[in-house]
């Protein structure tokens, strides 16, 4: 049963009795915004073209068919009760502005593109489980990435004042809807800005909050920080760690707002292939902690609550990688290394991600099952083409056809590695600009062609594959995640262990 509304005290989440409420759980995954290795379609995942492929291929009806069916078994009361087993107390739910307003029909709100959300929030709400609303894409594109279903390699969202205008309206129709509600905890504006002049993003906050404030005075937000929240910059001296952190993450961000939580990513390349194997050694955990601390002293300084919004390993597929037991157990102790530096400081956390198809779900689609047969040709060549960029595999074909360019283009025109995002460098701007756009472009139709002739009793089948009682659980993550569910102190008025920045100059680890 909630204890109303919950709110920000100090460094603590508090329920209306003044109980610290400390939320542990994971993003749902690629749902209402769905990712590349959500639905296993081609690299990088723009959802809005792999959905004009999509139509194209099966025509308006069977095309709403199989994605009510798709958004309907992904999450179930099912998949609810087990996340609640686990002692997990929240889930952040990421979607698409375009769920619920169409770009060439702006202000005109979708009424049903909230029929799933309020079923998923409701079964979570039956359970326990506190849910997070977090807008991972915006009208124009808040980031030049992938998961911000940008097609491009900029950032529009921060030249065009109607892009803000519209974000804003849609966020005050959101919460409209979901003020009163004790089981949201919150709202995420915007996932992993990237404002290249820095100014821009403080100054929306402070628009936003005034906005939904007028609306929904009680619930929090959960703000993220500046440059994907996860940048690759030196921790120095305590004494210049501020001037360093803020060229990036935090600069201009000269006052906190009220009510509300600001975030980080924790993600570690050790947790992925083309990383350092984590073998659990003091570096290593030294690293980790160092890396957390410098990314948490901004909300340390302030005195806020720490959200640590993403973070977790990729996991090997046994089918295609050999040591892939070895592999796998050597990412959950990464993981559990991870979660025990966030207990220590008492921090909100949500792992990425619930569910998938098998790269670093909770719970995965069974390799047996009608979907991942149907895809099973197509992932090998995404694999082959190193053509996903999270979680890519090493591809000698991809990188011949890189490197080349990567020199070329330092030798006349160094500036370059220099572009914002500072943190890509050379080699991950002429990705996103070539293998992550134009190649990817064209993958979406080969994608959508599987489904060709499909009726609606075989896309049906292909949808329920997502279906908690066919998909396979992940249990040495599960049991990671269950013993760090609970704490010492849950429900007591303590503070957090002080963070105190480490004064050795070491880099971030950043996939």
């Amino acid at each position: 049963m909630s204890t109303g509304i919950l709110k920000v005290d100090g460094e603590r989440v508090v329920d209306s009795e003044g109980n610290t409420v400390v939320l542990r759980g994971a993003g749902i995954g690629g749902w209402m915004k769905y990712a590349i290795f959500s639905l296993g379609h081609s690299y990088p995942g723009h959802e809005r073209e792999h959905r004009a492929a999509m139509l194209k291929v099966l025509g308006r009806s069977r095309y709403e068919f199989f994605f009510d069916r798709w958004l309907t078994y992904f999450f179930t009361a099912q998949d609810a009760e087990f996340f609640a087993s686990l002692g997990l107390n929240c889930i952040r739910i990421p979607f698409n502005h375009r769920h619920l307003e169409d770009d060439m029909n702006p202000r005109v709100l979708k009424t049903e593109g909230f029929r799933h959300l309020d079923r998923v929030i409701e079964l979570c709400a039956a359970e326990g489980i506190y849910t997070i609303l977090d807008m991972h894409t915006v009208p124009g594109g808040q980031n030049p990435d992938w998961h911000s279903d940008n097609p491009t390699n900029w950032a529009g969202f921060w030249d065009y004042r109607d892009h803000q205008d519209r974000t804003v309206w849609l966020w005050e129709r959101i919460a409209e809807r979901y003020r009163g509600n004790a089981w949201v905890a919150g709202y995420n504006p915007i996932n992993e800005p990237c404002d290249a002049e820095h100014c821009r993003l403080p100054a929306f906050y402070d628009r936003i909050e005034k906005a939904i404030r007028a609306v929904d005075a009680d619930h929090i937000l959960w703000l993220d920080g500046n440059t994907f929240v996860r940048t690759d910059l030196p921790v120095v001296a305590s004494q210049k760690l501020i001037e360093i952190r803020q060229a990036m993450e935090w600069k201009h961000f000269d006052h906190i707002l009220p009510n509300s939580v600001y975030a980080l990513h924790d993600y570690s390349t050790m947790g992925f292939p083309t990383g350092e194997p984590f073998t659990n050694s003091p570096s290593q955990t030294h690293k980790l902690e160092t890396q957390f601390k410098r990314k948490a002293a901004f909300m340390s300084t302030h005195q806020t609550p720490i959200w640590n919004g993403e973070f977790g390993p990729v996991y090997a597929n046994p089918r295609l990688d050999a040591d892939a037991s070895s592999t796998n157990e050597s990412r959950y102790a990464l993981l559990g290394a991870q979660l025990q530096i966030y207990s220590r400081y008492r921090i909100h956390w949500s792992v990425w991600l619930y569910k998938d198809i098998g790269v670093q779900g909770m719970v995965y689609t069974d390799p047996d099952s009608a979907w991942n047969r149907l895809l099973q040709p197509f992932l090998d060549k995404k694999r082959e083409l190193q053509l996903d960029a999270w979680g890519k595999h090493p591809s000698p074909e991809a990188q011949a056809a890189v490197d080349p360019m990567v020199r070329w283009i330092d030798k006349v025109a160094p500036g370059v590695k220099e572009l914002y995002p500072t943190p890509w460098a050379t080699e991950r701007q002429v990705l996103r600009a070539t293998f992550q756009t134009l190649v990817a472009r064209s993958f979406d139709a080969e994608f959508a062609e599987l489904f060709r002739g499909k009726s609606e009793e075989e896309l049906d089948e292909l949808a329920r594959s997502f279906a908690f009682e066919r998909c396979l659980k992940r249990e040495g993550l599960n049991r990671i995640m269950m013993e760090h569910a609970k704490m010492r102190g849950d429900g007591k008025e303590e503070g957090r262990e002080r963070i105190v920045v480490d004064e050795a100059g070491e880099r971030d680890d950043l996939p």
